[in-house]
């Protein structure tokens, strides 16, 4: 017999099956396979958060005392009822647990009036209900340190597609990062993205961690763990397209990103002097010893920092010719 998780899992796939076919006669079926999905799912996540307790217990709604053998009294489940949409934020309070109660009022509204007569709610608004349902379960699964996309495979997609998931999605997977201490300012500001998906949806699987170069990505919407070298590279060298391509039409010159000699990833940032991959700094005079004209950055990397630029040596092997 399936699990009271595995039917959670089954519900929530077929409800968002009917929903992904944007088909008015598959709506019905949509509203009640997700709702009681994450009803479902609701419960689970109660139930283990306390693991050693009976599950009626945890779930029921009815309660009777009996003898406990030791002069008291407990309370055991009475019947077969459990928690429902108007007891479950209650119950969630209680037990210090999280759920958004709000988000799914819409969707019990209509579910309630499909099962008694009918919704006159348009298909869309049906649609958008059952959307808002999202980020329910997905909280849900991450509260209980379960993977919906894992869990749901392609189906998993089909939520992300929605904006409200996503939105919620990307907000914690910011979260996840706040706390790093980027070498570079550039790339503190930026929108990290997956290599694989191109998804924005890049968390830190060590939220509590700060050092950058702890850091170990996954992408929460494809699974992909991407290097943190590479994310970097890739998002200094966006961030900086534009100026490399005026930098080299407008004067043949290289720039404004480097290779770095410390770690050989192009992403020694000019104007930040440092690297934004290992945060090596480059030690070098900022002028030529003899006009005093500014030394670049590509001319240091070249080996060409002995004291005389290009035109003095220039001048200085003609003079030595002569």
């Amino acid at each position: 017999m399936p699990s009271l998780f595995e039917n959670a899992v089954a519900s929530i796939r077929m409800g968002v099956e009917d929903y992904r076919q944007q088909d008015s006669d598959r709506d019905v079926s949509a509203v009640r396979n997700f709702y009681a999905g994450v009803l479902l799912l609701a419960k689970e996540a109660l139930v283990r958060k306390a693991p050693d307790a009976d599950p009626k217990d945890v779930i029921g709604t009815s309660y009777k005392p009996v003898p406990d053998g030791d002069g008291g009294i407990a309370y055991e489940a009475v019947g077969g009822k459990t928690i429902d949409f108007n007891t479950i934020a209650g119950r969630f309070k209680d037990f210090g647990m999280v759920i958004d109660h709000n988000a799914l009022k819409d969707l019990n509204r209509i579910r309630n009036d499909m099962e008694h007569h009918f919704t006159e709610k348009t298909d869309a608004a049906v649609r958008t209900a059952i959307a808002k349902g999202f980020p329910v379960a997905a909280s849900l699964f991450r509260q209980m340190e379960e993977d919906p996309a894992v869990l749901l495979g392609d189906i998993w997609s089909v939520m992300l597609e929605t904006r409200e998931l996503y939105e919620h999605e990307l907000k914690d997977a910011k979260a996840s990062l706040a706390t790093v201490q980027w070498h570079s300012p550039t790339i503190a500001a930026a929108t990290l993205k997956c290599f694989a998906c191109e998804s924005e949806l890049l968390e830190q699987l060590d939220p509590e961690n700060s050092a950058q170069e702890m850091v170990d990505f996954r992408c929460r919407s494809c699974l992909a763990t991407p290097d943190i070298a590479d994310i970097i590279e890739a998002t200094i060298e966006n961030a900086f397209a534009f100026d490399a391509y005026t930098c080299a039409k407008e004067g043949g010159e290289e720039g404004p990103v480097y290779q770095c000699p410390a770690c050989e990833r192009d992403t020694y940032v000019e104007t930040e002097d440092s690297c934004a991959n290992c945060n090596e700094s480059l030690d070098y005079d900022a002028e030529w010893a003899r006009c005093s004209n500014g030394i670049s950055i590509q001319e240091y990397l070249d080996g060409n920092d002995s004291g005389l630029c290009g035109y003095c040596s220039y001048i200085s092997d003609k003079v030595m010719r002569e």
